[in-house]
């Protein structure tokens, strides 16, 4: 059966009509892979069928099933992703100065956001008799990927830079795919997959060319605004940090869509968060005239020097009446301390960006003090410990001898110990 609530994808650019059962990538009517698609849906069709209580209890993004560009008959391929708390952090807040939550997808099966768009990956590329499936990456959505291929009997073939993180290319190895380091940069590993793609007829993954895996992503603003509604309030902000711009663009799609079939009663502005090393999505929203095209950051996951769905990750701000802004490798790392160190929240560099951004948002005027802040952490910390150690430093290193620990410590937390 067919996808009866897709309509058509169509060109972000020329408004161009495709057959959303077909496997299509970008409209040929634009070079390279401009053309990005976007899908539309017949909305009533979805109010019919979604007939879940929005009361917080979320096992997974297939919640939301009636919302997900899949046939009917697909099989799903799911590690039940998705369904991730939303944390008040208190501490976080007092030393913010600002009221903030937490949603960590860091916690999603295979440690990153990005889980969310593999499972509908899968699920397409089975559906449609698919037996490779391929992505370029920074390093989590390879690692996504190449888990939930395993899960759904596909092979997996990879193209990840070769400076991604030895975290992150050990885990797509234990999930049994083809990890193929590119002597090159992330934009390079990309053309190659999807050279690759036009060449083998494997199925493409890609989030930013791919018009389903930004759906996928969507999810989260489908939870962001039920878990609103179980608290009684909107937040103002959500902040995402942006590589490609498909996160943000998914979330704000996703939360957009709550509010017009009336299930929520606001929205919240989105700010979107880039690295100062690759900033191109930052410099268009802001009208800059040389936008550059390099990707410098430690922040492997946003390191993207030709975002591919600029368009897209621009709606949100825009629609919403929100903002972006640009923050420093060292900052990033502060942050990835600071969000540890005050609620015990483990994210990579990419996770914690949001909470750089919040403070340069907060010095610019852009978020007030009496505002509620949303931040979305997207990738777990272990994927890049090496990052972490240099936002941390390294151990203490003593002799197994009392006087060691006093020398550090002093007679003032024996002290304690006694109180």
């Amino acid at each position: 059966m067919a996808m009866n609530h897709v309509t058509t994808l169509e060109c972000t650019i020329c408004e161009r009509d495709y057959d959303p059962d077909q496997i299509i990538y970008t409209c040929p009517e634009h070079e390279g892979v401009k053309g990005i698609l976007e899908v539309k849906y017949d909305y009533d069709v979805i109010d019919d069928n979604f007939d879940a209580d929005l009361d917080g209890n979320i096992q997974s993004q297939w919640k939301y099933e009636a919302f997900l560009p899949v046939d009917d008959d697909a099989e799903v391929v799911t590690l039940n992703e998705g369904g991730t708390d939303l944390f008040d952090a208190p501490n976080l807040s007092e030393e913010l100065g600002v009221e903030t939550l937490v949603k960590d997808d860091g916690r999603n099966p295979t440690g990153c956001f990005k889980d969310r768009a593999s499972s509908i990956a899968v699920t397409k590329a089975k559906h449609a008799g698919r037996d490779i499936i391929t992505c370029a990456s920074t390093g989590n959505a390879a690692a996504s990927l190449s888990g939930y291929a395993a899960r759904g009997g596909l092979d997996c073939r990879i193209f990840v830079p070769g400076a991604a993180p030895a975290g992150k290319l050990a885990q797509p190895l234990v999930y049994g795919a083809d990890v193929l380091a590119v002597n090159g940069s992330y934009d390079e590993a990309y053309d190659l997959s999807v050279e690759v793609t036009d060449e083998y007829g494997w199925y493409n993954r890609n989030a930013a060319i791919n018009p389903f895996q930004v759906e996928g992503k969507r999810t989260v603003g489908h939870e962001l605004a039920e878990q609103s509604v179980v608290r009684g309030e909107v937040p103002d902000w959500v902040v995402f940090s942006m590589g490609d711009g498909c996160t943000i663009a998914g979330a704000w799609k996703g939360f957009k869509e709550f509010y017009d079939l009336g299930y929520v009663d606001d929205y919240p502005k989105m700010l979107g968060v880039q690295a100062e090393g690759a900033s191109a999505i930052h410099d268009t929203f802001q009208g800059h005239e040389d936008i550059d095209d390099i990707a410098d950051t430690i922040a492997d996951s946003i390191a993207v020097g030709r975002p591919r769905n600029t368009i897209k990750a621009c709606r949100a701000p825009q629609e919403s009446g929100g903002d972006t802004v640009l923050v420093s490798d060292e900052d990033i790392l502060e942050a990835e301390k600071l969000l540890g160190s005050t609620e015990g929240i483990y994210a990579e560099p990419a996770g914690a960006t949001p909470v750089a951004g919040v403070q340069e948002a907060l010095e610019q005027g852009i978020i007030e003090r009496d505002e509620t802040v949303v931040v979305v952490s997207t990738g777990f910390g272990l994927k890049d410990t090496e990052s972490a150690k240099k936002a941390t430093g390294d151990v203490n290193r003593i002799e197994p001898e009392l006087s060691e620990v006093e020398a550090l410590f002093g007679d003032a937390q024996a002290a304690a110990a006694d109180d």
